[in-house]
């Protein structure tokens, strides 16, 4: 998370349930980590688009290229650095680690990949803060579709939310006058974008957003705040209360612990019908949460999720434990904001256990990145691989698509997909259950 900053004295609000809008592995899917909290994650990657810090981080400059790299032209690499020394008006923003970094910046976003990043030691920082639940923003998560920067969703009870912004939003602009920021999108990186939309509390940022339907531009304006995310959170529903909904907002460091409570509490319910697994606007997280968490309903031995490398090789996920809810009925609601570890979670349901999954088409983020700590407190996200559900599907060429669509109405107090799922389960017959 960023630095710990003084609260305002505005209360802090919690996530809800209201109406939807692992250990030590260090492998992430989506890039969670990367960025897809813009709330959450602090890059120092800057104003007016792109300022690399390089607070801790030392370089040694030497021109003497390695023997395995003889054949490499660096002459205008130097040309360039040597231009920028001697000509630059301002020579106050001439710092060699700054130049170093940015140049390492550059090389790997030249792979063209959103989700493969090199973290300044600023932002290796904070990342590795990230998915504690507390931060300062206006909470949002963020990533690409196709190329464009967008909204995956707004947090519940979030100022985006609050503020108007939906999944599926592009972000074309973005303007923070007490930064001095206003830009468009077009090549931003996700650390880039993070940091532009992160900030203090009290403080406000202006996006520019293109929304399906809308005739021009949507402006929104957002106050940030200081928020508090749980990753588990349960109540019962239907009538009777007799179903369980069980909600994930994320897959962090904290989720399988909270998930167990949920679990315990879901097991004390004598008369309970079923269970309804809500994985809407959630962006995904540790590929181990997912299997953890699917690991519950599932046999031991049941593959959870494949990785597929360059190379053709594949590694999969099995489940490894007793599940405490493998007879239970059991349905998944999904949405355009259920990305990465969401759908691990739900196409594994769908192909081992044909678990109904209601709401509306998944995001579609099918790869994997691993967290590498690289010297001077930098770090890179690497893409290494993509991941397939049981049955083979990537979602990145089509996503989930519910057995039961429907759409949420953002205009009516119900939750039409919940209800949905309540009677989903309700006729479910074709299952063991309590």
């Amino acid at each position: 998370m960023e630095s710990q900053q003084e609260p305002l004295p505005t209360p802090t609000p919690k996530v809800g349930l209201n109406k939807v809008g692992l250990n030590k592995a260090r492998v992430i899917v989506l890039g969670l980590l990367v960025a897809v909290f813009a709330f959450a994650v602090g890059y120092a990657a800057g104003v007016d688009g792109y300022k690399a810090t390089a607070q801790g981080f030392k370089v040694n400059i030497s021109r003497e290229i390695p023997p395995e790299q003889k054949d490499l032209d660096f002459n205008l690499f130097w040309q360039v650095w040597d231009t920028l020394e001697e000509s630059y008006f301002d020579h106050s923003k001439i710092k060699d680690a700054n130049l170093v970094l940015g140049a390492i910046k550059g090389m790997v976003a030249a792979v063209g990949d959103p989700y493969t990043a090199f973290l300044t030691p600023d932002e290796q920082r904070v990342t590795q803060e990230d998915l504690s639940g507390n931060f300062e923003g206006i909470g949002i998560q963020i990533g690409f579709i196709g190329t464009q920067l967008a909204v995956v969703a707004p947090l519940p009870n979030s100022p985006a939310e609050e503020a108007g912004i939906v999944a599926g939003d592009i972000i074309v602009g973005i303007k923070d006058e007490a930064k001095g920021v206003e830009r468009g999108t077009v090549g931003i990186t996700l650390p880039e974008a993070v940091q532009l939309i992160r900030g203090e509390a009290g403080s406000k940022i202006t996006l520019s957003l293109l929304r399906e339907g809308a005739e021009a531009p949507v402006v929104a304006d957002v106050v940030r705040k200081e928020i508090a995310v749980p990753s588990v959170a349960l109540e019962f529903v239907g009538e009777g209360e007799r179903i369980a909904h069980l909600r994930v907002l994320k897959f962090g460091g904290e989720t399988l612990a909270e998930w167990n409570e949920a679990v315990l509490e879901i097991q004390k319910k004598a008369d309970l019908t079923g269970i309804i697994v809500d994985v809407r606007n959630n962006p995904g997280g540790y590929l181990l949460g997912a299997v953890d968490l699917g690991s519950e309903f599932l046999e031991n031995g049941d593959t959870v999720v494949v990785e597929e490398y360059a190379n053709g090789g594949k590694n999969e996920f099995f489940v490894e434990r007793a599940g405490k809810l493998t007879r239970d009925k059991v349905v998944v609601l999904i949405n355009g904001g259920s990305a990465s570890a969401s759908e691990i979670l739900a196409g594994a349901l769908r192909d081992i256990k044909e678990t109904p999954l209601v709401g509306e088409t998944s995001f579609g983020k099918g790869t994997v990145q691993d967290a590498k700590e690289l010297e001077g407190g930098t770090g890179l996200h690497i893409t290494v691989a993509k991941w397939l559900t049981p049955s083979g599907v990537w979602v990145n060429e089509g996503a989930l698509k519910p057995d039961y669509e429907v759409e949420d109405n953002p205009e009516t107090p119900e939750d039409e997909q919940l209800t949905k799922a309540i009677e989903v389960i309700n006729n479910f017959s074709s299952l063991s259950g309590r």
